[in-house]
């Protein structure tokens, strides 16, 4: 008689981050990490939490524990930065991030003697850039991406200065975040445990408002003013980084200053390019081949390869090379403006702007829709058995070709979607 194996907790979870619009992919390379996070009774507890923000009362009612318990519980992981915890009107709300950006970044955002991160930089390691499934799943399915690029506004003219919005300037995000906390990189000091880190600056990862409230309370990040944040912002172009950030017009979460060697974002756009798996800026690089010496700076500066030095077909000067661009690859970040000494790349307006999501609530529908997942949202609470069969259901049909072309069009995709995402 054939036995089934019961699911550990970390299944549980496993299965919840997947219900989520940016999932991750089982591995037993997942297990081992949240293994390392958490124990197992705390997997079947986050396994329950539902996917939009909640309460101490609801998760109190999801685990059948009496409040104050369930409080405690929620202290402890918010402390460990498994959730994020804000105040909003006098109450505590919680949230279960996505592994990235979230608790994968987190448990690496400072030193921490509670965990092995050497171990854990190494897990990490197989399960992003070896075993590549999750990467790919993050940022390639879907139209709508976890994170978009800020052009460097001192490459650009006045004139194109002028006709960049708010919401696409990274000076504008932190001039009017309410917190702003700086971590250490993840990403750097992931690499720096597997010995293969570059020298670009460590402490320098920017988050804002209520995920900085949150990680600057338990330490993860230290709280800095509006002024040492544009200092780093500076710094970060000086050292050639690339700033990436969340997908939203309101309320920036975060922004990364991404190194082309250690970055995962950066990664993923130079593995899957030709699937855009950042939202680029409004922005591309254009050389003067006239001007250009082929001194071959900018194609060393580009942190995903969109440059390459390329033959002239000058016949008097059969050696002579010059730039080219890939237009599909360029992430208008304007790197290799400031990296060329002769004034030979510009950057230029796209033909057609970019689409930047109204906020995270807007951003998550769009992703839920794209990836067949909104029945989720819909139907959050999945301790309720009648909840998880109209999900599966609701699931079923939306998988109809007819719907699934109703579901794309620009009506369903619009903001009053954002509804379905506020807590009740």
């Amino acid at each position: 008689m054939a036995h089934r194996t019961a699911k550990s907790g970390y299944d549980n979870l496993v299965e919840r981050l997947n219900r989520a619009p940016q999932g991750a992919p089982p591995s037993r390379l997942l297990n081992r990490i949240l293994a390392m996070l958490m124990n197992e009774r705390e997997a079947s507890l986050l396994s329950l939490l539902p996917i939009k923000p909640f309460t101490v009362e609801k998760a109190a009612k999801v685990w059948k524990l009496p409040t104050n318990r369930a409080q405690a519980i929620l202290e402890e992981m918010a402390g460990r930065a498994l959730l994020v915890d804000v105040e909003r009107r006098g109450r505590m709300v919680y949230t279960l991030p996505p592994p990235m950006a979230g608790f994968f970044e987190f448990s690496l955002m400072r030193t921490r003697g509670d965990l092995d991160q050497k171990t854990l930089s190494e897990l990490f390691h197989q399960y992003l850039n070896v075993e590549e499934d999750f990467v790919k799943a993050l940022f390639t399915e879907g139209e709508t991406q976890l994170g978009q690029i800020f052009v460097q506004e001192p490459v650009l003219s006045s004139d194109q200065a002028a006709h960049v919005l708010d919401f696409e300037r990274a000076t504008e995000i932190i001039r009017t975040a309410g917190h702003i906390g700086v971590g250490m990189c993840y990403c750097r000091h992931k690499m720096q445990h597997l010995g293969r880190v570059c020298d670009a600056p460590m402490d320098i990862c920017m988050t804002f408002s209520g995920t900085a409230e949150s990680l600057i309370k338990h330490g993860y990040a230290r709280e800095i003013e509006t002024a040492e944040c544009l200092d780093l912002l500076d710094e970060a172009y000086e050292h050639g980084l690339v700033q990436f950030g969340e997908n939203v017009q309101e309320k920036v979460s975060f922004i990364c200053n991404c190194c082309g060697c250690c970055c995962e974002a950066l990664t993923a756009a130079r593995r899957f390019a030709h699937l855009h798996p950042i939202h680029t800026s409004n922005y591309l690089a254009e050389v003067d081949v006239t001007n250009c010496t082929g001194c071959g700076k900018c194609v060393e500066a580009c942190p995903v390869e969109a440059l390459s030095l390329v033959s002239t077909n000058d016949p008097g000067h059969p050696k002579k090379k010059a730039a080219k661009l890939d237009v599909d690859v360029c992430l208008g970040c304007g790197v290799c403006v400031r990296a060329c000494s002769k004034e030979s790349i510009k950057m230029s307006p796209r033909a057609a702007r970019v689409i930047t999501p109204v906020n995270g609530a807007h951003r998550v529908v769009l992703m839920a829709v794209e990836r067949g997942k909104l029945q989720n949202l819909i139907f959050d609470n999945q301790v309720m058995a009648s909840h998880r069969a109209l999900a599966a259901l609701l699931g079923a049909v939306l998988k109809l070709p007819p719907v699934k072309r109703a579901m794309a069009s620009e009506q369903m995709r619009s903001r009053y979607l954002v509804a379905l995402t506020k807590g009740k």
